[in-house]
């Protein structure tokens, strides 16, 4: 799906060669400062690398429209951004930026129940909590139907009963429409139950790559 080669970007990464499989859940690890962030920005081009090249699907990235590949390759930030109104309108707008007819209230409960934020569509957001924002934000992008899922700390602001919930979502969406899944986190025990394959940073290199059985 991706192919990088000599990528470098600032004091923060140095990447040789890396290459992520398409239709695989590949979580990236490493201590804070190690780059992981920067590189999930990497792959749908929200920041420009510096030297390099990174290939999407056999392409030159820097030669793709960057909003065409932005509905395709979509990343949810560990604080991701809501809009002022309701929950029907955050859901809806992930749509209409992918130039996607509206969805049925029915399927927009659907896809907030599955990750398990029980809310009203004509619910205000202005009162959720981080985790509330983090599964709103989660289902928006779900609704959109990306090719590739680009998440940034995901659990990050749930407890661990939600957690099972979400990722259950998450790897479900993943796994039966064979999409792809590039996910950062700060947690190795995340990392081997959901990851196939895991890659590690260390002060913006990889360090190793790991298959999980």
């Amino acid at each position: 799906m991706f192919h990088l080669k000599n990528v470098q970007f600032k004091n923060i990464l140095n990447i040789n060669e890396l290459a992520i499989e398409a239709g695989k859940i590949t979580c990236i690890v490493g201590e804070s400062g190690s780059g992981k962030t920067t590189l999930l920005k990497l792959f749908n081009h929200l920041i420009n690398f510096e030297q390099g090249q990174i290939n999407y699907r056999g392409e030159d990235l820097k030669k793709l429209d960057a909003i065409a590949l932005r509905r395709e390759v979509i990343l949810v930030p560990q604080t991701p951004v809501i809009f002022p109104g309701t929950v029907r309108d955050n859901l809806q707008i992930g749509l209409l930026f992918s130039k996607k007819e509206p969805a049925a209230d029915e399927r927009l409960l659907e896809e907030i129940h599955g990750l398990g934020l029980y809310k009203q569509l004509d619910d205000q957001t202005d009162t959720f909590s981080g985790g509330e924002k983090q599964r709103l934000a989660l289902a928006r992008v779900l609704l959109m139907d990306p090719e590739v899922l680009l998440l940034d700390e995901p659990t990050s602001a749930l407890d661990d009963n939600t957690v099972d919930i979400v990722m259950d979502r998450i790897l479900d969406y993943i796994k039966s429409r064979q999409k792809t899944l590039i996910m950062v986190t700060h947690s190795k025990q995340l990392a081997q139950v959901a990851g196939e394959i895991n890659i590690t940073l260390d002060k913006g290199s990889v360090l190793s790559i790991e298959e999980v059985a």
